[in-house]
């Protein structure tokens, strides 16, 4: 798993997939695979919050939970989808939210966010995979511990940064971020069931673009 790994953040990552805990998870994912499994991402996907955002190109952090678990949707970057698959309903809300806050968006039909991350936002999963239809299946397995120093080693190592911490298990990330140094949005996750407590008129985007251009550095251009 390590080679697909973009090389600004093989350097602070690579120790990581010697300890035991990376072990063990590559041992539970070969397990998984040969009692005939499907899991999503697919493998060569597993890492694409990363490489298609290097470390050093990180501005902005939204934090996701799962990877979706149904055919075709995941590809490794938090609330995305391919081409050609309809948006589910947390990435509608997020699109909906989004018309109501950035002047002139329109709502795209497909949910591929890979724009984003190519412009410095880093759509992170605390879990980087999923059984097939089996929501959370592969929690507490050693993802969340990568994610974490993904996280921390971001606070630590950058400045300036705007952590979007949509619902309370994004939210208790906020335990490894330095407050004193980087910007901390909170709001409710975009689900249906909870978008209306606080995801929906929290502007999030306008006040990310704003805390970017207040630091010199170019806005997120949100439009897909």
């Amino acid at each position: 798993m390590a080679l697909q790994l973009e090389d600004s953040w093989k350097a602070y990552l690579e120790e990581e997939f010697a300890k035991d805990y990376m072990v063990n998870l590559k041992t539970f994912l070969a397990n998984e695979k040969a009692q005939g499994h499907i899991i999503y991402p697919p493998g060569p996907m597993i890492f694409n919050a990363l490489n298609l955002c290097s470390f050093d190109d990180v501005k902005v952090v939204i934090i996701g939970q799962d990877p979706y678990h149904g055919e075709g949707q995941a590809h490794g970057l938090s609330f995305s989808v391919l081409d050609g698959i309809k948006p589910p309903p947390s990435l509608r809300n997020i699109f909906l939210e989004l018309k109501e806050d950035i002047p002139g968006f329109q709502v795209p039909v497909q949910g591929n966010l890979s724009a984003w991350a190519r412009q410095g936002v880093l759509l992170l999963n605390a879990t980087l995979t999923v059984r097939k239809a089996e929501a959370a299946s592969h929690h507490n397995r050693g993802w969340e511990v990568f994610t974490d120093k993904i996280i921390s080693t971001l606070s630590e190592q950058k400045n300036g940064l705007v952590f979007l911490l949509w619902g309370r298990n994004a939210q208790m990330k906020e335990q490894l971020i330095d407050k004193s140094k980087h910007h901390i949005l909170k709001a409710a996750h975009p689900s249906p069931f909870s978008a209306y407590n606080g995801f929906f008129g929290s502007r999030h985007f306008s006040k990310t673009n704003t805390l970017l251009l207040e630091q010199g550095l170019d806005p997120i251009d949100w439009q897909l």
